[in-house]
């Protein structure tokens, strides 16, 4: 099997792009993917406010393009210990004690002001990671907003969501998905030495990945792509050889 992955690695063409190396060496590999990875489902099935689509459970989502205008009304619910350290859809590692959310359809690294609507707390949170695929609810809250909202001990509350967007320089700003730093990811390691290691297996198959630490990890990536377009190219490309390849935003 290990010799098969080598033949097919080594007959990929060549992809163009390169970010700097960081990071000191360190030992032991640990290849980790997405817990839900986006996919393109093809141009011409994308509805047009689509970034792109994934499916869950047999069920497809549509991530919106932006969040511009975007107000929810539903019940929240949270999650905690028991996915404390697993790894979101973004590629961060979860940590329940952070302000962030599990949201279905807006863009992963949007902002949200969530309201409850019972007690009236407000609070923000990033959302970093794709959920509840529980009928009937919207946002899936991280243990820390969740206590800050007051519904830790009822664990699901009627509530509103308001859009807030990207932040930047201390204000939120409506993602641009025409512009930006995309990478494709290969694979994501917890030391360096591993990451270099499966870095130039990639190099002397005549692509130009590097690395890059990221949300906790060391990543190995193609790129980046200046706009999204660009990127979902370059991933169909590397999808046939890495079926778990994705695009991440790094700011």
């Amino acid at each position: 099997m290990r010799k098969k992955v080598l033949l097919l690695i080594a007959a990929m063409p060549l992809v163009s792009g390169c970010i700097s190396l960081i990071g000191p060496e360190q030992t032991e590999i640990s290849p980790e993917t997405p817990a839900y990875t986006l996919r393109n489902e093809g141009k011409s099935t994308l509805k047009k406010e689509c970034q792109s689509t994934y499916r869950v459970n047999g069920k497809s989502y549509c991530v919106l393009k932006h969040s511009k205008g975007f107000e929810q009304v539903g019940i929240a619910s949270w999650y905690g210990p028991n996915f404390h350290g697993r790894k979101t859809a973004s590629g961060e590692i979860y940590n329940m004690y952070k302000m962030t959310a599990a949201h279905k359809t807006l863009p992963l690294g949007t902002y949200v002001k969530v309201i409850n609507l019972e007690n009236g707390k407000t609070t923000i949170v990033r959302i970093n990671d794709r959920g509840p695929f529980v009928p009937g609810r919207i946002i899936d809250l991280s243990y820390a907003a969740a206590e800050k909202l007051g519904i830790l001990s009822k664990g699901t509350a009627k509530v509103k969501i308001i859009a807030l967007g990207r932040k930047k320089d201390h204000h939120f700003v409506t993602e641009n998905y025409q512009k930006g730093n995309f990478f494709i990811q290969l694979a994501a390691f917890k030391k360096y030495a591993n990451a270099k290691a499966f870095r130039d297996r990639v190099r002397k198959a005549g692509i130009n990945a590097d690395i890059v630490m990221a949300y906790g990890l060391y990543r190995v990536v193609v790129g980046p792509e200046l706009t999204y377009v660009k990127a979902e190219e370059q991933k169909d490309k590397i999808r046939k050889l890495f079926p778990n390849a994705f695009i991440l935003t790094i700011d």
